[in-house]
């Protein structure tokens, strides 16, 4: 330890005694007996203990230890060893490996602030685990005789798991398995854990599902209770189900889903009186089947949503009434909860009608045959339903006006391709494609956004309990972090008083559309917007630039459409007390925050499987050359998207030509002697030299030079 730290540590000590009162820099040189000539260095050391964090100077210019500064939250982990905790509010910061002490990811832990340097992000140091996370541990098994290892699939989980003779379970080399762990890291050494489960082996068909699935806590089967409660109650709509509800089987009415889809939950009528569109957006009446607080609903409630991966499809609710009584089939009188809407010419809903309802769908149609007649005017097409033909070009002219009409008052339209993945019988991938959206998939989006804010607004004019869908205003922060990154392509996001109008959002996401750097603005907009969440506060959704909106065409897959259907109903019957207003009150808070929840984990797991068959399915591909687009930059590295939605990393270590350096301002790679750049947005050919299906990672290196600007 040099003079310079002995002297600071000193000092430190001494206004960390119990006795020592806030003083003056000039006193504690009278207490000290520092002399004018060591002034300077006291200074010095005052300042560098207040940079560090670790004492304070008050307005009046005395120095005292500084207050720690403790929050809690949850740890991101990382499989580097360091990691984040995130906080309630969506902040976050950063841990250092050596203050993690001992955290694992998804621990709730309580941290002390770090002093921050100008220019850097906030740190923090781990004090204590608050609670251990519960989630399941899966991953690889490895066996090394007497005891093995599980190396855990989530790459946020830093630490392999010591499987102790005798806690294997049985499990051999290679094996899939869930763990659960005994005692935790201690001294260096290793968590300690014991099988619980074995999956199968790594390779087996649809086990990296499976793995998947269980690691996110995925409830794979239904209990016997809720299968046999399904079963007693799926019978079919008789008559007496259909008294005091409104016979509309009489009406024209289609259901317009992907070709595999099962549960078919929502149904559409159109009419034109002279200039205005008799809109009707009927939705399955679920509460009918599925009684508050029984075995199907609770279940629902766990379950939250319906989750759909990327070979199979886990539902909220058991099969015969997902994809039977409850499905909208074609050909079978179903009960509805309807929507019915007066549109005029300008797209607004001038009037509607919510009530039970008994329909009939005449046609099961399909995305791709509506596509080929509203679109492509495929004459083929056109004359198989040559009977009906006219309503889709009426539903198409409808759902532009609604659409502009959203449009004008600054509603955003992100315009991401999904991924879609072909499987064969065993979850192998055979193809991988983008999904774009067409006519046909946005004029059902368009009813359902009308029929969701009509309803919204109607209960809340009734100031009804209710569960809203939410979309807050953006963080200020982030805001202008964007508002300085899009300003080195000549563009800037317009802030009133340091908030943002959808509008604004609106015009950015226009400007650049059909730009080499549209894909990384998109992200980056839609980063610096919050997410969207459940509420039985009513405060608008930012995004759509809507006052009121809720969720409730999808009962079949969303425990909230679910939960609104029975306080619609409750309303229609009159039986909305002050005792039932006082339940819904007392209940509606929880039901928000688990669907909330509950839709973020299905999100996620989604995303990990689509990653998942992407490394298996370039792994097939290795050495193989592609044309992609540079999708992102980092100081590591290049990100490149090929055209199949596949998106890999083009290593920093791998561009041996030169010696690159990342300029942040304006998000490229620059060689420096070469001046050769990888800039956002410009095309790449680059090799696959690694997939890593366990990582769900793709590694690229570029197949020739790179352009030079």
């Amino acid at each position: 330890m040099n003079s310079f730290e002995k002297r600071k540590k000193i000092i430190y000590e001494f206004i960390c005694d119990e006795n020592y009162i806030p003083m003056k820099i000039k006193e504690i040189a009278i207490v000290l007996q520092i002399t004018k000539e060591q002034r300077p260095e006291l200074e010095a050391v005052l300042s560098a203990l207040l940079e560090e964090g670790k004492i304070e100077l008050s307005k009046r210019g005395k120095y005292s230890k500084a207050a720690v500064k403790k929050m809690t939250g949850t740890f991101i982990g990382n499989r580097r060893g360091y990691g984040f905790v995130e906080f309630e509010d969506g902040d976050d910061v950063f841990v250092g490996e050596e203050h993690v002490n001992g955290a694992l990811h998804g621990d709730v832990v309580e941290v002390r602030l770090l002093s921050q340097k100008a220019g850097r992000r906030k740190e923090a140091k781990v004090l204590r685990i608050v609670e251990r996370s519960k989630a399941p541990l899966v991953g690889t098994f490895e066996d090394c005789g007497e005891y093995g290892f599980v190396v855990i699939d989530d790459p946020r989980f830093s630490e392999d798991i010591y499987i102790p003779s005798g806690r294997t379970l049985g499990a051999e080399d290679r094996d899939k398995v869930q763990v659960e762990i005994t005692k935790y890291k201690n001294n260096k050494k290793k968590p300690e854990g014991a099988i619980i489960r074995i999956l199968g082996h790594i390779d087996d068909p649809h086990v990296d599902i499976d793995s998947i699935a269980m690691a996110y806590g995925l409830p794979m089967e239904f209990p016997k209770r809720v299968l046999k409660q399904a079963e007693n109650v799926a019978k079919p709509v008789s008559e007496a189900d259909c008294q005091g509800r409104r016979d509309l089987t009489d009406l024209f009415t289609v259901t317009i889903d992907g070709e595999d889809a099962k549960d078919l939950d929502d149904a559409i009528t159109l009419e034109k009186s002279g200039e205005q569109y008799l809109l009707g957006v009927h939705i399955a009446d679920v509460t009918n089947y599925v009684q508050e607080n029984s075995a199907l609903d609770r279940e629902a409630l766990l379950r939250g949503t319906s989750v759909y991966l990327a070979d199979r499809v886990i539902p909220m609710l058991p099969k015969e009434l997902s994809n039977g009584i409850c499905s909208l089939n074609a050909g079978e009188k179903r009960l509805a909860l309807s929507c019915c809407m007066t549109i005029d010419k300008t797209g607004k809903v001038v009037d509607h009608e919510i009530f039970e309802s008994v329909i009939l769908v005449n046609e099961r149609m399909s995305y791709t045959s509506v596509k080929k007649i509203i679109e492509d005017q495929d004459e083929a097409e056109i004359e198989r339903y040559r009977d009906c033909a006219d309503r889709f070009f009426l539903m198409a002219e409808l759902s532009k006006l609604l659409r502009r009409r959203r449009h004008q008052r600054g509603a955003i339209d992100f315009d991401f391709p999904e991924s879609k993945v072909v499987l064969d019988e065993d979850g192998h991938p055979l193809s991988i494609y983008p999904y774009e959206r067409n006519t046909a998939t946005m004029l059902i989006e368009d009813f359902m956004l009308a029929a969701n804010e009509t309803v919204a607004e109607d209960f809340f004019w009734q100031e009804s309990p209710f569960v809203y869908r939410i979309h807050e205003t953006p963080d200020q922060d982030k805001l202008r972090t964007l508002n300085a990154f899009v300003q080195n392509f000549g563009l800037r996001v317009k802030l009133s008083n340091e908030e943002v109008h959808p509008k604004e959002l609106q015009k950015l996401v226009e400007q650049i559309r059909d730009t080499k750097e549209a894909p990384i603005i998109h992200r980056l907009t839609l980063r610096s917007m919050k997410q969207a969440k459940y509420s039985p506060e009513c405060v608008g959704h930012f995004g759509l630039a809507a006052s009121y909106y809720c969720h409730f065409t999808s009962p079949i897959r969303r425990y909230p459409d679910l939960q609104i259907h029975r306080i619609i109903k409750d309303q229609l019957h009159g039986r909305m007390t002050e005792k039932r207003k006082e339940h819904y009150q007392s209940i509606l808070s929880k039901v928000a925050i688990c669907s909330s929840e509950r839709e973020r984990r299905a999100e996620e797991a989604e995303w990990e499987t689509i990653k998942c068959k992407k490394a298996e399915y370039m792994s097939a591909h290795i050495g193989e050359v592609y044309e992609g687009t540079i999708s992102g930059v980092t100081e590591w590295g290049f990100y490149v998207e090929l055209p199949n939605t596949v998106e890999g990393l083009v290593s920093m270590t791998s561009l041996t030509d030169d010696y690159y350096f990342f300029d942040q301002e304006h998000f490229l790679l620059c060689g420096e002697r070469t001046k050769k750049t990888f800039r956002l947005g410009d095309s790449c050919r680059v090799r696959v030299i690694r997939a890593d299906k366990m990582l769900r990672t793709v590694d690229f290196e570029c197949a020739d030079t790179a352009a030079e600007h």
